[in-house]
């Protein structure tokens, strides 16, 4: 049977699901302003995009165009109600008559509008930070992009503006932390693409130890096999201390970390810390970038599921999506540190190369000099 307060009262509604408590939101307010449009007044930053229903904010848009009729007039006919349905159907044809006395009925208390907009803009904030989120795990697993890293830093960037925005629109309040369970991290990417970077890296920085020292943005966590994770931190021990590297004394300091007993055996790898391709930052980059896209999508999966917990306020939906963004600013910083280019190195200014004064230094005349004129 059709919803008789719906406005396509002919659609099959069977397979819809009930609706959400803004739906009653959208109704009361509409309703409220069908009744009293000097309502209108009381309603603050409300726009037709923030309703969830699209013939809702086609006619809050009518509502907006047709200038508002003579109070007392608009309590003894309907033109006004007509001007207005008249404006919005052609955007939303399923509107009738009918809903729009519908929706006059439903409201409970007009004098609470500015209650009921508030409600729809909150739930406006709520799908557009879904939104945000969705668009930054479908980059954080895009293939096709040229440059995956900077994309989804920039996606991010864009969430965090729009937190910005609502964190002035909705008042703070106790206990603003989502209690939302959030999603278990998911296990790092073992795809042999991922592994053979790390192998490269190794061999390569092994055969160019130098280059391990500017690496400082390169973490061990970054890695997806818990054994190049080691090798790696044998490698920056090492450099650190200035002792010879090569296969066998990584090997040798590999057996002291305790990596041989996870099972890998020595010739293993010496095969591995062999063959060298490429540079050291060029490997290390690419597996810096599969690290800052599985953050960043780890992230969105946690905004995205305080997004579908309808006990989260907005104010608690900011808090916690800012803390969430938060753990994207280290590695963040350590993909900058990697893709900078390094500064130039400007030679000291000597007296050859200093640039000769303009003309003598000025004198000032005494105090007395000035005073006789």
């Amino acid at each position: 049977m059709p919803n008789p307060a719906d406005p396509y009262e002919g659609d099959d509604l069977d397979d819809l699901p009930p609706p959400q408590p803004v739906h009653y939101a959208e109704q009361a307010l509409l309703g409220a302003l069908l009744l009293e449009p000097h309502r209108l007044k009381t309603i603050a930053h409300l726009e037709p995009h923030h309703f969830g229903n699209h013939a809702h904010g086609t006619l809050f848009t009518a509502l907006l165009s047709v200038p508002a009729p003579d109070p007392k007039q608009h309590a003894k006919d309907i033109a006004w109600l007509n001007a207005v349905l008249t404006k919005a159907q052609p955007e939303a044809p399923g509107l009738t008559a009918s809903y729009l006395h519908t929706l006059i009925q439903v409201c409970p208390r007009p004098e609470h509008a500015a209650a009921y907009a508030s409600m729809i803009r909150a739930d406006h904030a709520r799908r557009t930070v879904r939104e945000h989120a969705n668009r930054l795990c479908q980059i954080a697993t895009d293939a096709t992009l040229p440059n995956p890293a900077v994309t989804v830093l920039g996606q991010a960037d864009a969430l965090s503006l729009y937190l910005d925005e609502l964190s002035t629109q909705f008042a703070p309040h106790p206990g603003s932390l989502p209690r939302t369970p959030l999603p278990s991290a998911p296990p790092r990417e073992t795809a042999e693409e991922a592994l053979d970077e790390e192998r490269l890296l190794l061999s390569t920085a092994t055969t160019h130890p130098n280059e391990v020292k500017a690496m400082r943005w390169l973490q061990p966590s970054d890695f997806t096999h818990p054994l190049h994770a080691g090798l790696w931190q044998c490698l920056v021990a090492m450099t650190r201390r200035d002792t010879p590297v090569d296969p066998v004394t990584v090997l040798w300091e590999a057996q002291h970390r305790g990596l041989l007993s996870a099972g890998a055996e020595p010739s293993e790898l010496l095969d591995l810390l062999a063959g060298p391709v490429g540079s050291p930052e060029s490997w290390g980059e690419r597996i810096l970038q599969r690290s800052v896209l599985q953050i960043a999508h780890h992230i969105a999966r946690r905004i995205e599921a305080f997004t579908k917990d309808p006990a989260t306020t907005p104010y608690q939906l900011v808090v916690g999506s800012r803390r969430a963004l938060a753990d994207l600013s280290a590695v963040r910083t350590r993909w900058q540190h990697a893709t900078s280019p390094a500064p130039e190195s400007r030679p000291a200014r000597t007296s050859a190369t200093a640039a000769p004064r303009a003309g003598p230094p000025r004198t000032t005349a005494p105090p007395a000099a000035r005073i006789s004129r």
